[in-house]
């Protein structure tokens, strides 16, 4: 069979996709076709009938607008993916989204289209692979043995998140990453020579890659005789440098941004079957070109070999065995609850005074110890967001049996990386930097909440209390940036308390990202019952009630708990009756019935105050219109904490001046 033949096949379905469509991008997938023809059928380790298979190599198309080159080599390989899936491109709740997104179809490691974040993934997920390997493979028994592929092109190569996640993969000397550059010249633009003159062969070898320049992208032998050398170099990450034509076989528009984001034309598809010597019709593909493309009776016989060696590796380490599927099945230890429920008792009756950033870190050592899958790391911040405990150990170009990531001053890599950890499976991420620079990051923990993967961020430095740095490190409307992403978990733990039961929700949780919002500055410990602890894990729940209908509630978080208390008090002394809500997480608050979030906040009162020192708009939903905020409404100032505290009206008086003005309406 001609391989030029077999790439066409993707070519045709591209084409014919986005052509359907009336939208979509298929100059990059006819371009891409050859190197992808060489990649799929000749090393490509998969089994299209268990798409989840522990060993698979992982395929990511970071340049994710060309999506119908993964959606045709899904159908061709034997995926179940059918050709009316094809047919069904970029329509409501096709398995052929515009992007390839996680979940939808079986195949899709993860979800791409904002440029730079799938090569970063898999950048995750051979740091991933490498981890795991180093801490279960055993002499003669690789049970952990893949390579990590990802195609990108320029685009993905401008975005400045290739320049963090690239510069760290050749630190770490990631020796099964190999990327391909579809280095066509072409962007929406036009020619990238105006905007984008990089030598990438020397930038890659700076950063400590192994660079095969100038392969031919459409010449089977050059790629695969790159692809060949790539693999055979183990101590660095690959960059193959593919010289493509865009929308390669196009007669009239090949090598022009004009075939980059729109379809052809049906005279112009016409044309290029021509060009092409393709002689089928639209979505059709020949029984022989099937059968050459067809991967599920080698994927079968692969992944038969492989449960051979782990079964002959279970036998020889039974307990090793055991616990890699545990973890790579994501399952919490047997002994998870009790103990953990244990330790939040034991917290709640031993008290003390500190930061919430210290006791996040109490809690990681407390649950440390019975998690070995946690892999922790730090934007350069390690020192200030106290992400290390006495577990934790460092990988290293020459050492990855550890279980912490120094990432460097890259926020935005961090996030990606770890949704690209979480993706392949193993671990249980968690990372760190101030609040303020959650932002250098946003995109990449929204990704995170768009595909449901579990990726932890410990954000502190929370608000304004971290003082004399000024309003450049005081975060004001990041919380509710958060809070108001879908299927984002958002947590400001107002204690200790709270701070465990904060990272217990987010550990257990398996289906979205979770932020842990906590302080600088020491917080008092709060008294709780029983049923209060246990409320916690609510969201929101009655810290302090009064006798009766309350007059008036305080609903806060975090460092302002303890001023809603300590304004409760004093309001009191004139005979208020008043309730002070504790609310950690509004989004689990929210997610509760109906009955119990009237129990915390009844409707008939309608006299409330909330207090954060954060953006004040947010709270309006739990205030109403007729309640009042004690929140930001500008920037902070640089100044001592307690000055700015005081400044900008989070102090007793002005709660309680407040919450007399809302009593007197």
């Amino acid at each position: 069979m001609n391989r030029k033949q077999l790439a066409n096949a993707i070519r045709a379905l591209s084409m014919d996709g986005v052509q359907k469509a009336n939208s979509g991008h298929p100059g990059a997938p006819m371009g891409m076709a050859d190197i992808a023809e060489v990649l799929w059928r000749d090393h490509l380790n998969h089994n299209p009938k268990n798409p989840n298979w522990t060993n698979r190599d992982r395929f990511i198309l970071s340049n994710g607008h060309s999506s119908m080159l993964l959606y045709s080599l899904l159908h061709l390989t034997g995926y179940n993916l059918s050709i009316e899936d094809l047919k069904n491109f970029r329509q409501l709740h096709s398995k052929t989204p515009g992007h390839p997104e996680y979940g939808y179809a079986p195949g899709i490691e993860t979800t791409t289209g904002p440029l730079g974040q799938g090569m970063t993934n898999a950048v995750g997920m051979a740091i991933a692979e490498r981890a795991l390997a180093s801490q279960f493979n055993q002499s003669g028994y690789d049970i952990v043995d893949h390579f990590t592929y990802t195609f990108m092109g320029d685009g993905c190569l401008m975005e400045g998140i290739s320049h963090e996640a690239c510069s760290l993969a050749g630190t770490l000397g990631l020796g099964k990453l190999i990327a391909f550059w579809d280095d066509n010249g072409i962007s929406i633009d036009g020619e990238v020579e105006g905007w984008f003159s990089d030598d990438t062969p020397k930038r890659f070898e700076a950063y400590g890659w192994h660079v095969i320049p100038e392969v031919d992208g459409h010449d089977p032998k050059a790629i695969n005789t790159a692809i060949e050398a790539a693999k055979a170099e183990s101590g660095k990450p690959t960059l193959i440098c593919c010289k493509t034509i865009i929308g390669f076989g196009s007669p009239n528009k090949s090598g022009s941004h004009d075939c980059h984001g729109a379809p052809l034309g049906q005279d112009e598809i016409t044309a290029t079957r021509e060009f092409l010597g393709w002689n089928y019709g639209p979505f059709e593909i020949p029984p022989e070109i099937y059968a050459e493309w067809d991967a599920k009776e080698v994927g079968i016989a692969k992944e038969r070999a492989w449960d051979e060696k782990f079964a002959s590796y279970a036998a020889a380490y039974p307990e090793l065995a055991a616990e890699f599927k545990r973890r790579v099945n994501g399952e919490l230890p047997v002994e998870w609850e009790v103990t953990t429920s244990a330790i939040i008792a034991d917290l709640q009756a031993n008290p003390i005074n500190i930061a919430s950033r210290k006791a996040s870190q109490n809690a990681l050592e407390a649950f440390g110890k019975m998690l070995p899958e946690f892999m922790g790391g730090s934007a350069d911040l390690a020192p200030s967001n106290l992400t290390m405990w006495s577990g934790s150990n460092s990988l290293n170009k020459k050492d990855f049996s550890g279980n912490y990531i120094h990432y460097g001053v890259r926020e935005f890599a961090m996030t990606a990386i770890m949704n690209g950890i979480a993706l392949h499976g193993g671990f249980v991420p968690y990372g760190a930097t101030f609040l303020v620079f959650m932002e250098y990051a946003r995109n990449a923990m929204r990704m995170a909440a768009l595909m449901k993967v579990q990726n932890i961020q410990v954000y502190t430095h929370d608000s304004i209390g971290l003082g004399e740095d000024g309003p450049t490190h005081q975060p004001v409307e990041q919380m509710a940036s958060l809070r108001m992403t879908p299927n984002m978990s958002t947590w400001r733990p107002c204690d200790q308390v709270e701070s465990a039961v904060a990272w217990k929700y987010a550990i257990e949780r398996k289906d979205g990202p979770t932020a842990l919002i906590c302080s600088r500055q020491n917080l008092t410990q709060q008294e709780r019952g029983a049923e209060q602890v246990s409320n916690i894990t609510k969201g929101g729940y009655v810290l302090k009630d009064c006798a009766g209908k309350p007059d008036l509630i305080f609903i806060a978080t975090g460092s302002e708990v303890e001023l809603a208390v300590e304004a409760a008090v004093k309001l009191t002394e004139d005979d208020t009756l008043v309730r002070v809500v504790s609310m950690p997480s509004t989004d689990v608050f929210d997610a509760q019935d109906k009955s119990y979030r009237d129990s915390v906040l009844p409707s008939d009162v309608t006299a409330r105050v909330a207090i954060e020192a954060g953006i004040a708009d947010y709270w309006y939903k739990y205030v109403g219109l007729n309640g009042r905020i004690v929140g930001m409404t500008s920037f902070g100032e640089s100044a001592p904490a307690g000055e700015l505290f005081r400044l900008f009206g989070f102090s007793i008086e002005n709660v309680v001046k407040v919450a007399k003005e809302v009593l007197t309406k």
